[in-house]
């Protein structure tokens, strides 16, 4: 078992969350039932501009898709990669061609030494981190079940 605890530092991770307008979700599928798919229609939601990097898809949330980060054609605030780990050398390669802010692996994208390439090209880098979760979290949009009530109170309501 690897410590990854490096790559998730809470400041890191709000630094990347308040600091970012645009990022580019590499494997964004247009299937509404994938986890990428979830993903990215949450950042938007919530004023992210997110750029959809797939070759297997020509359009996602209105954004044209681009085969490869070097496509592009607008600076990348953050990659957040839902691909295999075997993948991530070749999109830190292309982070880092492009000048990205921030590499983001979702849950399961554990590739240390490229996450170790990532950070010393001087990329932030979260691993083994959900975005969607991690930006709820700071946002005091998280609940026990997931879902944001509304309420500050812990007293539900009609219990005494």
């Amino acid at each position: 078992m690897t410590d990854l605890t490096r790559y998730q530092d809470p400041t890191t991770i709000q630094r990347m969350l308040n600091s970012a307008r645009t990022i580019a979700i590499v494997g964004l599928s247009g299937n509404e039932l994938r986890a990428s798919h979830f993903v990215g229609y949450y950042l938007t939601r919530h004023g992210y501009r997110v750029i959809p990097v797939n070759p297997r898809e020509k359009e996602v949330f209105g954004e044209q898709s681009y085969p490869s980060l070097r496509e592009v054609p607008v600076p990348v605030d953050v990659v957040n990669v839902f691909r295999a780990p075997e993948a991530l050398p070749q999109i830190v390669e292309e982070a880092v061609d492009i000048r990205a802010g921030a590499l983001w692996c979702q849950f399961g994208v554990v590739h240390e030494p490229a996450a170790a390439a990532a950070e010393a090209a001087g990329l932030a880098v979260v691993v083994d981190r959900c975005i969607k979760v991690e930006h709820a979290r700071y946002a005091g949009r998280m609940h026990w079940l997931g879902f944001n009530t509304q309420r500050i109170t812990s007293v539900r309501s009609g219990l005494q």
